[in-house]
């Protein structure tokens, strides 16, 4: 009788999101008949998607298998981590869990998409939950620029996945609550299968320095500035960042103000469920600072990166009736910009010069912190947790490959490593690690209320109008002579002025008239007709400006 051949179990690996980029976040388990999500991020636009409101994960594999998904667990409530939830739910409401800033925030985007059947279950750290028959997730208290921030110790038939979020060693938080090493170093002796460790700074050497650095920076700008009114600029979901300057607006008598619909939001979120601690005497409205002397207020609010649409940056363009800047204010920005963002910023900076206010940034004073760890921590994580393998996660390619070298240098094995793209499914046992099949993914445009249904053509269509403009060629047809009744050229973005506008532009309607005086129009398929109009138009404004508008032939039968 022959033996059957013993089938050892897989757990698979899904990455949706947040390998090979920073941003949107996704990445799912699956074992048997379970599947869990971990994290549903979003990422913002970039020059190379014009008029795109928001990036997200592309959740076809998961939709394809809803039936298996037992629920989404959240690390910590950031954009690129929480942003394209409203969205996923709307194609599959599944259990949501998260502690409670994460899940208020999280509330509050559903509501703004009118979802209002969303199963949300808060969790503390020190908590596990059930997930299926495969899957028991710990969230592990961890620190980060966002309050509520957990890693995700999961526990899977072949063993325990652990997940890191984003974390940071912060010895001394705000909150008095220290990132749990001893749980975390309990968890590598019981062993850890799999790490997932975010990657973000892995080119910063030694440590991220402690949120009350910027406190004590905070406290000598106010000290130096007792007549002058403040107007600071931090993320808004930095609630430590916050808590520290309402601590000391309080210490130091002055009114606060929020500006800025997330700054209004989330300060609104974190005070409702205890998170951040104000006397509620102490917040003014913005509409009513022009009521309170310079000495007694600080200005919270957005814009610190330089937002075109932030309440910071159209204060600087003096296009914000509420706040109106002058030599007597000192504006701090409290964050340090995001790469690509640097133009934005100091252009900001400059215009708020203009006014005469002072301007104190990064460069001038510690006054940010990054939330993610450095080599020191990523090198601690790793010598506590001990993975038998490791997949560095949450990073461009360069700092994956520079994590992936920085766990060889600690002693784990260069075949038990391995760098992922998004769609990559990776198998994992204890006798198995490798990158198994693609899975459907990529990235979904949301444009207005359309999601998905912007795609590569679309940009492209709007890259060149932005970058060349438009020309409009109406010709009308009489139909019944078949010849060219009138023929008119109008632009948009589109100018030529070397020897007059109007002169060129009836060049091309000559040379349009040229074109279809050789043709015989009533025979003419009219795809065909706009096609060659649009050819002629072309190649003949190259070949006189060196420019490629955007060519729209629309012909009219009169």
């Amino acid at each position: 009788m022959q033996q059957k051949k013993f089938v050892e179990p897989i757990l698979k690996v899904i990455f949706l999101g947040g390998v090979g980029e920073i941003g949107k976040n996704m990445t799912a388990l699956e074992f048997g008949e379970d599947i869990i999500i971990i994290d549903c991020g979003s990422t913002f636009p970039t020059s190379d998607t014009p008029g795109v409101d928001l990036i997200i994960p592309d959740p076809a594999y998961l939709l394809l298998n809803k039936d298996k998904i037992r629920g989404i667990v959240i690390t910590h409530g950031h954009e690129d981590h929480i942003g394209s939830i409203p969205y996923f739910l709307k194609e599959c409401n599944v259990p949501v869990f998260g502690t409670r800033l994460t899940l208020a925030l999280i509330e509050n985007k559903l509501r703004e998409m009118h979802i209002d059947n969303a199963q949300l279950n808060v969790v503390q750290a020190g908590n596990t939950v059930s997930l299926g028959r495969a899957f028991k997730v710990e969230f592990v208290k961890v620190s980060h620029s966002i309050a509520g921030s957990c890693a995700l110790s999961i526990s899977t038939p072949v063993g325990t996945v652990f997940h890191t979020g984003d974390f940071k060693v912060d010895y001394t938080p705000i909150d008095g609550n220290m990132i749990d090493l001893q749980r975390i170093a309990e968890i590598g002796r019981q062993g850890v299968l799999l790490l997932l460790c975010e990657s973000t700074n892995v080119e910063r050497p030694g440590s991220s320095m402690s949120e009350a650095t910027v406190g004590r920076s905070m406290r000598n700008i106010f000290n130096e500035n007792k007549d002058r009114r403040l107007i600071i600029a931090t993320f808004a979901s930095n609630i430590h960042r916050l808590q520290q300057i309402i601590d000391l607006a309080a210490e130091f008598g002055r009114k606060v103000a929020f500006s800025g619909r997330s700054m209004i939001n989330v300060a609104e979120c974190a005070a409702r469920i205890g998170e951040l601690k104000m006397d509620r005497s102490q917040i003014i409205d913005i509409e009513k600072v022009k009521n309170v002397d310079d000495k007694d207020l600080v200005i919270l609010t957005t814009g610190s990166q330089g937002e075109p649409m932030s309440a910071l940056t159209r204060m600087a363009a003096d296009e914000f009736s509420k706040v109106k800047l002058g030599y007597n204010d000192t504006v701090i920005l409290s964050a340090h910009p995001i790469p690509g963002n640097e133009r934005m910023v100091y252009s900001v900076i400059n215009n708020i010069y203009r006014h005469g206010a002072r301007v104190i940034y990064e460069s001038l004073a510690e006054l940010h912190v990054s939330g993610h760890a450095c080599r020191d921590e990523l090198s601690l994580m790793h010598a506590l947790l001990k993975p038998q393998y490791f997949i560095p996660v949450h990073g461009e390619h360069r700092h994956l490959q520079k994590h992936a070298e920085l766990a060889v240098a600690m002693g784990e094995m260069p075949s038990h490593i391995i760098i992922t793209d998004i769609g990559d499914c990776v198998y994992v046992s204890h006798k198995t690690f490798k990158i198994g099949e693609q899975v459907a993914s990529g990235s979904l445009l949301v444009d207005g209320l359309g999601v998905g249904d912007t795609d590569s053509s679309v940009l492209r269509d709007r890259k060149h109008l932005a970058e060349d403009g438009l020309l409009i060629a109406v010709i009308c047809i009489d139909e019944l002579s078949g010849t060219t009744s009138a023929i008119d050229i109008t632009s948009r973005g589109f100018a030529y002025d070397k020897d007059g506008g109007d002169d060129f532009f009836d060049a091309c309607r000559d040379a349009v008239a040229r074109l279809l005086s050789g043709l015989d129009l009533r025979e003419c398929d009219r795809n065909t007709l706009n096609n060659t109009i649009r050819k002629e138009l072309k190649n003949y404004i190259f070949k006189k400006t060196r420019r490629s508008p955007m060519i729209l032939p629309m012909v009219i039968d009169c």
